[in-house]
């Protein structure tokens, strides 16, 4: 991914700067990435239920 697109979101920035660390890994890496950043946007995501 080398692109990351940006949505002023400090929390959803954060976690899809992240799908960049991917880039170049072997597949075994990709899924702890991956569910950091699924992790890190349910997150965001609960957050905004409490709200």
């Amino acid at each position: 991914m080398s692109e990351v697109p940006w949505t002023g979101e400090a929390a959803v920035d954060e976690a899809l700067a992240r799908l960049g660390e991917s880039d170049g890994v072997g597949a075994e890496q990709w899924a702890g990435v991956y569910e950091d950043v699924h992790a890190r946007l349910a997150a965001t995501l609960a957050d905004l239920d409490r709200e």
